[in-house]
């Protein structure tokens, strides 16, 4: 039996009166992580701090972390990386793609997962196809049944997010890969807003890139990513030919006896400057956290905190998704008929509630610092919006 997670305020600088509820913009720092990284930025006071070469391989720490966060057998699958743009980029380029081709992506996915495809299916004369959610009810349901269909023997690439951005809607990665695996096409997924609150296994997935930028769910620095290649990227280019990534680069002393062969699995795809001694050690504390809370727990704690917010905006004319299809950390909650947008805005901004709105939808997306009293202040103002 899973134990309960308990509200976990105390572990953020979180000011009492603020209502944080947009983890999906950012993610706060614990504040574990932010003395990791005020001792980070310490130890350039005086750079013999910062040894050659082990320093340098620090990071090494991060890929261990990520690959039990994401079930990864070897953490050297794992590239550090700057942000999600960059591993698509990654991938981009070494993925073949033919005239006659197609790329599959979702309906109004975050650029950085997007415009890559747009550029390769361009010099490939490939056909860009776009999964468009229905209107209505049932919606993420369907929304994943035309993902489905969108993917057949021409299809090469499919560009997915695990979790939309914009309101939450899951999809369903598992049925998305059998697919995939089916037709012989490469699954690149963004797990940007899901990896850290919602599980995700590459065992059972089996994606061909996982990228996740860590400023959001994983609760640390900005300009840092996490990606995981599978064996299909073996031989694969870079995007840089950073040195750190080449073989026998831990002998410092001999750094100019260049080497064409590089790091062992995904290493290769370093970002230059990967070792990122100030940003590393904020990443690795706010890790450890995430694995003992469990991504598990986190779901479960944000499923109760919010069960009883979405019954009564039920009653008030509010929706949202069925629970199959969307996380418990990141929703859109649809508005009545009449609700004044710019209203609603500033009576949230007035009672320092956080939260994203995204179309017509109030975009929640709670964490392990939120409580009741952040739930409270958030339900006054959507029963006052309907008044």
């Amino acid at each position: 039996m899973t134990t309960p997670l308990l509200c976990q305020r105390e572990a953020f600088s979180l000011p009492d009166d603020a209502h944080y509820l947009n983890c999906a913009y950012m993610g706060p720092l614990p504040k574990v992580a932010e003395e990791a990284g005020v001792a980070a930025i310490a130890k350039k006071r005086l750079p013999t701090r910062i040894v050659p070469p082990d320093a340098f391989w620090e990071t090494d720490r991060l890929r261990a972390l990520f690959a039990r966060l994401v079930n990864v057998d070897d953490p050297q699958r794992v590239a550090i990386q700057p942000g999600v743009s960059y591993g698509v980029a990654c991938a981009a380029k070494n993925l073949p793609v033919s005239s006659g081709q197609n790329i599959v992506m979702t309906h109004e996915q975050f650029p950085g997962n997007v415009y890559a495809w747009r550029r390769l299916a361009a010099e490939s004369n490939a056909e860009l196809r776009v999964a468009t959610p229905p209107e209505g009810p049932g919606r993420a349901a369907v929304w994943n049944e035309r993902l489905l269909d969108s993917i057949d023997s021409r299809t090469a690439i499919v560009a997915v997010p695990h979790v939309h951005w914009t309101d939450g809607t899951r999809f369903d990665l598992e049925a998305v890969g059998r697919r995939c695996r089916d037709v012989g096409a490469a699954l690149i997924v963004d797990a940007t807003q899901s990896v850290g609150a919602m599980p995700f296994d590459v065992q059972t997935i089996q994606p061909d890139v996982l990228i996740c930028a860590t400023y959001k769910w994983l609760l640390g620095p900005y300009a840092l990513a996490f990606t995981y290649f599978s064996p299909r990227f073996d031989d694969g280019v870079p995007l840089e030919e950073t040195w750190i990534a080449r073989a026998g680069s831990e002998d410092f002393q001999r750094l100019v006896d260049y080497q064409d062969e590089y790091q062992p699995g995904a290493i290769r795809y370093d970002a230059a400057e990967r070792s990122s001694f100030f940003l590393a050690p904020i990443a690795a504390a706010s890790l450890e956290l995430l694995l003992e809370w469990t991504p598990e727990r986190i779901q479960i704690y944000c499923a109760e905190l919010t069960k009883e917010l979405l019954g009564e905006a039920s009653a008030l004319g509010y929706s949202v998704e069925d629970a199959a299809w969307r996380g418990s950390h990141l929703f859109g909650l649809r508005m009545p008929e009449g609700i004044d947008l710019v209203a609603l805005q500033l009576a949230l901004k007035t009672e320092n509630i956080s939260a994203s709105l995204r179309g017509t939808a109030l975009r929640l997306s709670p964490n392990v610092y939120n409580n009741q009293k952040d739930i409270e202040a958030l339900m006054g103002v959507l029963s006052s919006a309907v008044r």
